[in-house]
């Protein structure tokens, strides 16, 4: 195990919610959050300079995940409902493609290049649905040990990271030859994931968020293990603990500078 101290020196812990940013065209330099809606059909686009809605994508029944293209010109959306992966054409807001896939989705990932889009399947057996972004098909299923809930892409695009509720698995792919890499099982069943990077933008480690726990694991990428479990600080006086089965700490993320890491504490519930 590393030292604490040490690894709570380079963190700094705050509540916060997990969205998908989308770069709005590279000539323009706009960025955009993307929030989408699973209790409706609708997926809201928030400008975060003036926090305020600046389009609305309608007709995506139970929306889960989302991504948006690199070059801005498109965004995509697993649909629950349908079960498919939703392109929408960036300018129109429209849905202008659905694409099925091999079983209940939840959320996705884009490569760096734009190429591809990973879909996490929750359904069981469960595996990461490859979508071809050029020609709109669903071109292979990555097995996984486990369905998958959460499906990312590392900072530097070399491999896709497939988190397993069920399965209490972390699942590494090479995204160059889409052939597993290696997989580490897990006490808890795997939930959101954030990356830490090296100097040279190598993947250093994966914060992992695990069932039950408040708080989240190190995983060491290198050496492919757990290097330590860090809790949240504890539920204040007077405040009630979520219900039984629920997670006490869901939703997290690195800032750009990779200075800070943010994360969800829904026992506290605030800062």
């Amino acid at each position: 195990m590393m030292n604490k101290q040490t690894l709570r020196r380079c963190l700094t812990l705050v509540a916060g919610l997990l969205l998908t940013t989308w770069s709005v065209g590279a000539a323009e330099h706009k960025v955009r959050i993307i929030q989408t809606n699973s209790a409706g059909d609708n997926v809201h686009i928030i400008d975060p300079a003036t926090n305020t809605v600046v389009g609305v994508i309608n007709g995506i029944e139970v929306n889960h995940g989302a991504a948006g293209a690199p070059d801005g010109s498109r965004i995509y959306v697993s649909n629950e409902a349908d079960t498919t992966l939703d392109v929408v054409d960036a300018k129109t807001l429209k849905v202008i493609s659905k694409i099925p896939l091999s079983g209940h989705p939840n959320n996705i990932a884009i490569g760096r290049d734009g190429r591809r889009v990973y879909v996490g399947i929750i359904q069981a057996p469960g595996g990461v649905d490859v979508i071809d972004t050029g020609t709109l098909k669903n071109v292979k299923t990555l097995a996984t040990k486990g369905s998958i809930h959460n499906a990312y892409v590392t900072p530097d695009g070399k491999y896709v990271v497939a988190g397993s509720i069920q399965g209490k698995t972390v699942n590494v792919f090479d995204t160059q030859t889409e052939q597993p890499a290696w997989t580490l099982e897990m006490d808890l069943g795997v939930r959101p994931m954030a990356f830490a990077t090296n100097p040279d933008g190598s993947t250093k480690w994966i914060f992992v968020q695990v069932s039950g726990f408040n708080g989240f694991a190190v995983v060491d990428f290198a050496t492919r293990k757990e290097i330590d479990r860090i809790k949240n600080p504890d539920l204040p006086p007077g405040k009630a603990t979520v219900p039984a089965g629920s997670d006490p700490s869901h939703g997290m993320a690195v800032t750009s500078d990779g200075k800070t890491l943010v994360v969800c504490s829904r026992l506290n519930n605030f800062l």
